[in-house]
């Protein structure tokens, strides 16, 4: 069991810290809020992962993973979400002068709802829950609680690696805050959303 388990944190390690549109979508929130509400956003990406979850163990992700439209709906939605971020980041990085971070930062719910938003319309995670982790799952468990055990721990990883991930981006926020700094990154993390909503929208 304890080596299952072993090897089931090796891959869900690898699946967190691979660059993927989670990042980005915490990147954005970071450069433009500041460090809070960043780890505001990588809580609600956590939150949409024990949510995935549940959906998961009771069957419901499952049916999204099996059905073609119901699929290409969440697929659609989740493309289009993070298309809209990136045209959020590259308006923004049209001001001649950007706003401090600290001065930008919104209520706690914004931020929050966009990690959550983000994670619960990508697709991905029902057919990588659905398909793999029932692989992964230790002996000596049932399959709802060896899935469990395994979200819990996708959980925490996750939102270690983008807590420990936003500590080091805020560390350099007065590089950021510089107004020819900021527009440049504004347009890079919007243009590397737009990339992940088309790379989403393309996918099988």
């Amino acid at each position: 069991m304890w080596t299952q388990l072993a090897t089931a944190t090796g891959v869900l390690a690898l699946l967190t810290i691979v660059p993927g549109p989670d990042m980005a979508v915490v990147t954005k929130r970071a450069i433009a809020s500041g460090r809070t509400e960043a780890l505001r956003t990588a809580a609600g990406i956590t939150a949409g992962l024990l949510a995935w979850g549940v959906f998961t163990v009771v069957g419901l992700a499952a049916v999204l993973a099996a059905s073609a439209e119901a699929y290409l709906v969440v697929k659609l939605l989740g493309a289009g979400y993070l298309a809209f971020l990136g045209a959020q980041a590259l308006w923004q990085s049209r001001r001649a002068a950007p706003e401090p971070a600290v001065a930008e930062a919104r209520g706690s719910g914004g931020a929050f709802v966009s990690g959550l938003v983000a994670n619960m319309l990508n697709p991905k995670i029902a057919v990588f829950y659905t398909g793999v982790l029932p692989t992964l799952a230790p002996d000596g468990l049932s399959t709802a609680e060896g899935m469990g055990l395994l979200v819990l721990l996708h959980a925490a990883l996750t939102l270690s690696w983008l807590g420990a991930y936003v500590y080091v981006v805020s560390r350099a926020r007065s590089v950021f805050e510089r107004p020819r700094v900021r527009r440049a990154l504004d347009r890079v993390t919007g243009v590397v959303l737009i990339g992940f909503g088309l790379r989403v929208a393309a996918e099988a």
